[in-house]
């Protein structure tokens, strides 16, 4: 088994999984959630997906890892204390979409991974990211996946009682609202669900992958995060991430292999 390469892809901080061989082979790429684990290196441990017949790359999403002020989280802590959507939601899920095409591009230059299509993962907020490459790119895309994602944003800032849109948030929320953008998803399509999410989420993941027709795999007794706290570093399998990962990599695998 290969060790990750850490690097960077047009400014944005990547853990790189080879396949077994290290040759030429599709690309899969990732975006982590803010719960732990909350960075790429992390993400990577979490959900490895060994035994893809691809290169796993796995983004680090803005101000995580390498790119944490002064290696800690408390800036991004600041960020959701002052206005969890418009502060932190909305504006990490842009930046991490409006990087991709450049972090794609310097991924494809640096690794032999071809320019074909191309899988994509994403996480909790991460998931949004994902979402958004799924219905407002050209990027071809052999195969998605979603775990516990941000399906609907409205969802996730019900997570914070008492916030208070007005006229700008509601456009932000609106804008995120992927179950209202099903029809855009032409990609196969996996919906990862843990049945102990916050129950927003968990209600979501089922209307899309009702909508949508795709695939569902509900996970008993998983909740939101997918590690231990702190969540910033590589750790160990948990036992229900481990279903989590295998069903990730079959899901890969029957696409990639037909």
């Amino acid at each position: 088994m290969h060790e990750p390469i850490t690097g960077t892809a047009a400014g944005v901080p990547f853990t790189a999984l080879p396949p077994d061989d290290g040759g030429p082979a599709p690309l899969i790429l990732t975006w982590h959630m803010l719960d732990a684990p909350r960075t790429d290196t992390a993400f990577a441990a979490a959900l490895p997906m060994h035994g893809v017949p691809a290169w796993r790359v796995h983004l680090g999403m803005p101000m995580c890892g390498a790119r944490m002020v002064d290696g800690r989280p408390d800036a991004v802590v600041a960020l959701m204390r002052e206005d969890p959507l418009m502060s932190f939601l909305y504006p990490f899920a842009r930046q991490a979409f409006e990087e991709f095409p450049a972090a794609l591009a310097s991924i494809r230059e640096q690794f032999p991974v071809g320019d074909g299509p191309i899988g994509v993962l994403g996480a909790s907020l991460g998931g949004a990211v994902a979402l958004r490459v799924l219905t407002e790119t050209d990027t071809p895309i052999f195969a998605g996946a979603l775990v516990n994602a941000a399906i609907r944003m409205r969802s996730v800032v019900d997570l914070f009682p008492g916030y208070s849109y007005d006229a700008e948030s509601e456009k932000a929320v609106e804008s995120l609202d992927f179950a209202k953008k099903a029809d855009a998803i032409k990609a196969p399509l996996l919906v990862v669900s843990g049945e102990q999410d916050h129950p927003g989420l968990r209600a979501d993941a089922l209307e899309l992958a009702d909508v949508t027709g795709a695939e569902l795999l509900s996970i008993p007794d998983l909740a939101h995060p997918l590690a231990d706290e702190p969540g910033l570093e590589p750790a160990p399998q948990r036992p229900r991430t481990r279903e989590v990962d295998a069903g990730l990599t079959e899901w890969f695998r029957r696409h990639l292999t037909g």
